[in-house]
């Protein structure tokens, strides 16, 4: 929440998450409280989001082009860029990205292992790029001070009204990069891995995506907001992949602190101080709730399901605010990689291996080729400017080969 008036010597330093200030006193509290968590947070993505997503996909499709990629890594790749531009803006011209990224992925590979900080070991290791990660965020964090550059996240933390240090800043922006990869590289991962074996699914997908398609062709415009919110059947199959092999542990702790001895639930006492550790996934795998929940199924969610069965990004005001971002750019992706590409799953194995969020065996291994059915439809595009008759008749007969 927005907070205008100066905080009490005695009171804790309060950080300012990004947006606008809202009223006097209240803040954005009112409409927040009285709007759908979801659409509160996606009004805000809306106006800043889409054209580079749009623009990262761009950059990396083409650079899997006839050649064995490792789907899991290359969807890393993907959502750590996106991160980075909701971090620093656009302005990235001077930040070394390939050591940034070097060093949190070596960050990432210790932070799942036993602690030992000695010499040799991947904890030790990681706390090493840590430090060595902080250093590079701090110079770039006392350069955007100097230039009062107000770009990205980076840019809201260094505004807020209770002066943050560099420590401070430089641990929300690792928080950030840590929330926005791993699942949504999972999900993506999954989500190809799916389609892939499921041809009919494939279908539905690239027929809805075609037809966007040709609303961009015909406008000569990139992918909106408004172009994603088309994509219902491409939405379920998200849905889908957050609630079966692609969800992680996601979770949130409760704290206990009733009165009296702690919380009482059927034959089991809760201790006060204790923390409860609910595990969303058991829930979206019940079959209390869901026909089937193993299955990689999307038409469960032609039908809303039932109230708290399914919270892939959590519930009410708690919502995590990043899940428009993540829907976002999965449906970006799938949006260019259905209407420019094919792809084939090499690897046959169908192992799980756990990352420890759950990927296919070997991240997937993936070649991609080139769709000749939309190299076609846009060389017919650009030889008919102002004969849409002429487009669609020569696109029918690209489908048809």
């Amino acid at each position: 929440m927005a907070k205008w008036s100066e905080p009490n010597k005695k009171q804790k330093k309060l950080l300012l998450p990004p947006g606008s200030m809202g009223w006097p006193y209240i803040g954005e509290t009112l409409k927040l409280y009285t709007q759908n968590p979801r659409s509160f947070y996606s009004k805000k993505l809306e106006r800043q989001s889409s054209p580079n997503i749009e623009r990262i996909v761009l950059g990396l499709l083409p650079d899997w082009e006839n050649k064995i990629i490792n789907a899991h890594n290359e969807m890393k790749r993907f959502s750590f860029d996106v991160a980075m531009v909701a971090i620093f803006g656009t302005g990235l011209k001077d930040i070394d990205m390939e050591k940034m990224r070097d060093f949190y992925y070596r960050v990432h590979d210790g932070y799942n292992s036993m602690p030992i900080n000695l010499l040799g070991f991947r904890y030790h290791r990681a706390m090493k790029a840590r430090k060595s990660l902080d250093e590079l965020l701090k110079k770039i964090i006392t350069k955007r001070r100097e230039n009062k550059d107000g770009g990205g996240l980076v840019g809201t933390l260094l505004r807020s009204i209770d002066q943050l240090t560099d420590s401070q800043v430089t641990d929300n922006l690792f928080g950030v990069i840590f929330a926005a990869q791993d699942t949504t590289a999972s999900i993506l991962t999954w989500i190809l891995k799916h389609l892939s074996d499921n041809g009919t699914l494939l279908d539905l997908v690239m027929k809805e995506q075609e037809e966007i398609k040709r609303e961009l062709i015909k406008e000569k415009r990139g992918l909106t907001w408004n172009d994603t919110r088309k994509m219902p059947l491409t939405t379920r199959k998200i849905h889908a992949g957050d609630s079966g092999d692609t969800s992680s542990s996601k979770h949130c702790i409760v704290h206990i602190q009733r009165s009296g001895r702690g919380c009482r639930v059927p034959r089991i006492l809760i201790p006060r101080g204790w923390k409860v550790l609910p595990l969303f996934r058991s829930i979206h795998h019940s079959s209390d709730f869901f026909i089937d929940p193993e299955k990689f199924d999307p038409s469960r969610f032609q039908v809303a399901p039932r109230p708290n069965t399914f919270m892939p990004f959590g519930t009410g005001v708690h919502s995590c605010p990043g899940n428009e971002l993540a829907k976002l750019e999965i449906l970006v992706l799938l949006h260019h990689l259905t209407t420019k590409y094919r792809w084939e799953v090499v690897c046959k194995d169908d192992g799980v291996e756990y990352r420890p969020f759950p990927v296919p065996k070997q991240g997937l291994q993936v070649k991609r080729s080139p769709s000749l059915m939309w190299a076609a439809v846009e060389m017919c595009f650009c030889q008919g400017r102002g004969g849409g008759g002429v487009w669609v008749r020569r696109m029918e007969g690209a489908r048809a080969s």
